[in-house]
């Protein structure tokens, strides 16, 4: 059996918490199994990095932070492969050059275009356990990438694929997908199984457990993940295409706090003025999430719509400086908000699911700001100081502590 494991950065934080790590891979070789580890940077080492940066420079390019943030990793799965040998099996360390992780041009938040085999199947034949690099890769000029937050989960799944692996297997501080965030809601339940649709939509609605790049790769090559504690041996959670949760209306309520709300006021209520606002943000990379546009008067019309805060300086910049293209007559905007979700194949088939939510909101005396729907998400925009009773009221108006015990 091939098994592809990736590990946090909470789970290798330390010295006792790497030869734990390399206990747990010693047993998958016992076991005849082989083996390709995917590592990400030790616990805030990342975060360290970029704050160095910082003293040197405010505004560092992106092609030497990436070279320099990508040293994380490779300490990484070097001190891996130490712990590996030190209890005598067959390691080795490979970073992105070595393996031929290749990606496009983008510095900071690379995609991945195609993986090398031939050094990690040349190893794993010669016994070895394949400890790679996650997060990161080259591009067309060899120079190193980052594939952004998340990323190394990204990278085990595209190895999982190029390398035809039984499971993917990723490690992190909970023991699976819950029906909300444990540390939040204090009765969510662990789920056994999740569909990719429904796991995607979590992932890019806050829930942290999973990056949704790597879920999305996960469909679309039909690799089986399996969310799994590297502190604990307890079952985890399989994400695979047909799930067997038909018995619960939704599957889970998420939390997205780096949220930030753009109202561009009294913009012309002529064709066009939609497009020109969002193909200016989109020709900066600037991704929008929750969309509203009144309805017009008097020739004007208000346009509201989402971003992360940490888009929204370069957002309002590019508003500004188009100000006379868009000739609106007001700009506001909050960084104060959050956006609470909920996710499940279940709705598609019954209705009222919006009506409950909105039930427990209200319940709970909190004011709604925007709506974003769609056939297995609810999305609402919230005050930012209100997440935790909103999902907990959320959470117990849909019973899913209850159903996912039937």
């Amino acid at each position: 059996m091939r098994i592809v494991k990736k590990f946090g950065g909470s789970s290798v934080a330390n010295a006792e918490r790497v030869l734990n790590v390399a206990r747990q891979i010693g047993e998958d070789v016992d076991a005849g199994h082989q083996v390709i580890v995917v590592l990400s940077a030790q616990g805030k080492t990342t975060d360290q990095l970029i704050a160095k940066a910082r003293e040197i420079s405010p505004n560092p390019s992106k092609r030497e932070l990436d070279m320099l943030i990508s040293t994380g990793e490779q300490q990484s799965v070097a001190l891996m492969a130490m712990a590996l040998e030190s209890m005598n099996y067959k390691a080795i360390s490979l970073n992105a050059f070595q393996v031929g992780m290749h990606t496009n041009r983008v510095y900071g938040n690379a995609r991945l275009k195609l993986i090398d085999t031939e050094r990690m199947q040349m190893e794993l034949e010669r016994g070895y356990v394949v400890l790679v690099t996650g997060f990161q890769g080259i591009n067309r000029y060899d120079d190193v990438t980052t594939l952004g937050r998340g990323g190394s989960d990204t990278t085990a799944v595209a190895i999982a694929a190029a390398m035809n692996a039984d499971r993917c297997q990723i490690y992190t501080d909970v023991e699976g997908v819950y029906t909300a965030d444990p540390r939040i809601v204090k009765n969510a339940v662990k789920l056994k199984e999740i569909s990719y649709d429904e796991m995607l939509e979590l992932a890019s609605m806050g829930a942290k457990v999973l990056h949704n790049r790597s879920v999305e790769m996960a469909k679309k090559y039909n690799v089986v993940l399996e969310v799994l504690s590297s502190m604990t041996r307890a079952e985890g959670t399989l994400v695979k295409e047909d799930a067997k949760v038909e018995r619960m209306l939704i599957s889970g309520v998420a939390a997205d706090t780096n949220v930030a709300r753009i109202s561009v006021v009294g913009i012309q209520d002529v064709p066009g003025m939609a497009f020109t606002l969002f193909n200016l943000l989109s020709q900066k990379n600037i991704n929008v999430d929750i969309i509203l546009q009144s309805v017009g008067r008097e020739g004007t019309k208000d346009i509201t719509f989402t971003v992360s805060r940490d888009s929204l300086e370069d957002a309002l910049a590019i508003l500004r400086e188009n100000a006379g293209q868009l000739k609106y007559q007001d700009l506001q905007y909050a960084d104060n908000v959050a956006k609470v979700s909920i996710v499940g194949a279940g709705m598609i088939s019954n209705p009222g699911v919006a009506t409950k939510m909105f039930e427990a909101l209200y319940n709970a005396h909190i004011n709604i700001r925007m709506i974003s729907t769609s056939e297995i998400k609810i999305s609402v925009l919230i005050d930012e100081r209100d997440v935790q009773v909103a999902m907990e009221s959320i959470h117990d108006q849909f019973k899913l502590y209850q159903i996912s015990q039937q």
